[in-house]
């Protein structure tokens, strides 16, 4: 399935399941919004969310995603470095594809598609990131590009801004996006310290203490899916790059 740019998902008919991504994406973003994260917000105000939506089960999605995700960064090499520019991917899961009954399920299931789409990566691992997630400086690359990914599921009840609806969702941006609004500098630890402070507001709990700063080396995987609370430990990484 191709991309869809926001637009051509809002206009989707009612009853779609592909329509309710956007109807609940709306719900979290729209102004007056508390959603944490500004930058999506302003993605949303400025229609530039790009989404890929896999209804397809097993092999034949994941495959069908990874495309999409190609076709996503292939679009990203033009972009001009403006923040009000950048276009968000979204990677939503139909209830038929991905649903579960617990948390645990929702993040090996999230892990076993990064999984798959690395070992069907012909671009060779970039040689200035490590391979290895519980090393410094490694994060999830995908044709030779570092991103970001955000593991949100509908049952994430506490943390509230890891909930963007009725679908498993994934968030992706390159992660150099990261670096340059919220990077090391005092602009940038003081954007994490306002998105952080923001994300305690909104889920009713001090933000998550397994988030850090991949510039200071603090691990970048444990980030990607946040439990509920504050108690749960990380556990080990699922991952593993090909040899």
């Amino acid at each position: 399935m191709a991309l869809l740019t926001q637009a051509e998902l809002a206009r989707l008919p009612p009853g779609d399941w592909r329509r309710g991504v956007y109807d609940d994406l709306a719900a979290r973003l729209s102004p007056p919004s508390e959603f944490p994260c500004v930058y999506s917000q302003n993605a949303f105000r400025r229609g530039l969310i790009r989404a890929a939506l896999v209804d397809r089960p097993g092999k034949a999605g994941l495959r069908a995603a990874g495309e999409d995700i190609a076709a996503y960064l292939a679009d990203c090499q033009s972009w001009d470095g403006q923040v009000n520019s950048a276009k968000p991917l979204l990677i939503a899961f139909s209830p038929k594809v991905a649903r579960f009954d617990s948390l645990e399920q929702y993040r090996a299931f999230g892990w076993r598609a990064l999984q798959f789409w690395h070992d069907h990566d012909d671009t060779p691992w970039p040689e200035d990131v490590s391979p290895v997630p519980e090393r410094p400086f490694w994060s999830f690359c995908y044709r030779g590009t570092q991103l970001f990914v955000n593991m949100s599921t509908p049952l994430h009840a506490r943390r509230k801004s890891r909930n963007l609806g009725r679908c498993f969702t994934l968030v992706v941006n390159p992660r150099e996006r990261f670096d340059m609004v919220a990077g090391d500098t005092p602009e940038g630890r003081r954007i994490r310290a306002l998105i952080r402070a923001r994300a305690a507001a909104y889920d009713g709990l001090p933000h998550s203490p397994l988030l850090g700063s991949y510039q200071k080396g603090e691990l970048e995987w444990i980030q990607y899916f946040l439990p509920d609370d504050n108690d749960a430990a990380p556990g080990l990484c699922p991952f593993r790059a090909r040899r």
